[in-house]
């Protein structure tokens, strides 16, 4: 078994874990009415930007999602929340040195004793959720999960849908698609982008993802037979019979989103073994991003 998934079939336990120890993130996570900018990279981007859309729609307070590159750094917030697996990202190390002193900030990471320990001004070592593989998956998800349960999500039947999820063989089908397109609304727009980003790095798949409905204003084209659109959450009235038009395929679930994250994870495993490919080794990657002048250097 690859280490990634192994670390996928360990999700459901740790997300409990997470929601279990809730009380003793108080100084990390945001609290009702602050204003937030919550940052980070790839997988982790797509994470905060599932937050900020929960946080919202629960009228805990304006919550935007950034890159570290492209936040805005005269906009006023309450608190800047960075995630960062590796606690080495250079641009969130640089963003907290640019806005310390000015704002609070804060962090979740993995790694302790990294320099993001000392780069914020609070953090969370969610040690427990680190991986070995690049392609990052349980930290990434054990990170949502307490945001969400700090939102008052029960976690409890996201991690039993998990469960389900992997005791279920992967669609053979999907596994063997030409191409694949997520769909999300809401909050699980980041998920879509996230599992569109776990099938191009395990297995150098050629996936898109996009908000649903911003879906009918071309990406659909994309669509057709051998070319599935796979929604999380609930889809959009009439898109079913759109995408029956194209004589592609829809893949809707009753799963929770995040649960339905897993098995897109099993599917891109699969489909790494169907194409030789090393879903730990993901070409091009290292798990994290140094940069040194003009160069990206693998971490030791």
């Amino acid at each position: 078994m690859s280490h990634v998934a192994e670390e996928i079939s360990s999700q459901p336990k740790y997300w409990l874990r997470a929601s279990s120890l809730l009380g003793e993130y108080d100084s990390v996570l945001p609290r009702a009415g602050e204003r937030v900018a919550v940052v980070g990279c790839g997988t982790s981007w797509f994470m905060a930007q599932s937050y900020a859309a929960l946080r919202e729609s629960a009228a805990q307070g304006q919550t935007d999602a950034f890159t570290p590159s492209e936040m805005p750094l005269g906009r006023p917030y309450d608190r800047v929340l960075v995630i960062t697996r590796s606690g080495t990202t250079t641009e969130v190390l640089d963003l907290l040195g640019r806005v310390r002193g000015r704002v609070p900030t804060a962090a979740i990471t993995a790694t302790p004793g990294t320099p993001v320990v000392d780069a914020a001004d609070a953090v969370a070592v969610l040690e427990f959720a680190d991986e070995r593989s690049v392609v990052q998956t349980r930290f990434a998800t054990t990170t949502l999960a307490l945001f969400r349960s700090s939102l008052g999500h029960d976690l409890a039947p996201v991690a039993a849908d998990a469960r389900k999820a992997l005791e279920a063989e992967p669609d053979s089908q999907l596994v063997r698609v030409e191409q694949l397109t997520f769909l999300g609304r809401g909050w699980t727009v980041g998920l879509a982008h996230e599992a569109a980003l776990k099938l191009r790095e395990a297995a150098g798949a050629w996936t898109e993802s996009y908000p649903a409905l911003e879906y009918r204003h071309g990406p659909i084209s994309i669509t057709g037979p051998g070319r599935p659109a796979w929604m999380f959450g609930e889809p959009p009235v009439g898109l079913a019979d759109d995408i029956a038009r194209t004589g592609g395929t829809f893949v809707v679930s009753e799963l929770d989103p995040m649960a339905e994250l897993v098995r897109a994870q099993c599917v891109a495993v699969e489909m790494a073994a169907g194409r030789g490919v090393d879903p730990d080794h993901p070409r091009h990657l290292t798990r994290s991003v140094i940069l040194t002048g003009s160069r990206v250097v693998s971490p030791q």
